[in-house]
């Protein structure tokens, strides 16, 4: 894609081609992940309620207080996620553990 890219966007190919490891780090992940990696709903709920809370109060008289809100909500959201429902078991993660030890003893010994 890079490669198509370069004629007419020169600094996105370079861009694309500097950021391939993360472009790609998804593929890292088993094949029973793919749903849950590909929706975005999770980001989603999260926009609509940071958009909620600020809309209840409406004006923010400077900067700091929006950021204690919404690095509150963004705590309290972290604490679910973190104690919560999970998308992804211990079981799948450590197999993705695995993965990458395989892969870096592979590549240390070449």
């Amino acid at each position: 894609m890079a490669d198509t890219l370069e004629v007419r966007f020169p600094k996105v190919a370079k861009l694309l081609l500097d950021a391939e490891d993360e472009v790609l780090a998804y593929m890292v992940f088993p094949a029973r992940h793919s749903r849950q990696i590909q929706s975005t709903n999770p980001l989603e709920r999260l926009h609509k309620e940071l958009k909620r809370r600020a809309h209840v109060v409406g004006i923010f008289p400077n900067r700091a207080s929006v950021l204690r809100l919404m690095g509150a909500v963004l705590m309290e959201q972290n604490d679910e996620w973190a104690t919560g429902r999970r998308h992804f078991s211990a079981e799948s993660m450590a197999e993705i553990g695995r993965r990458e030890v395989n892969a870096s003893i592979a590549t240390a010994a070449n």
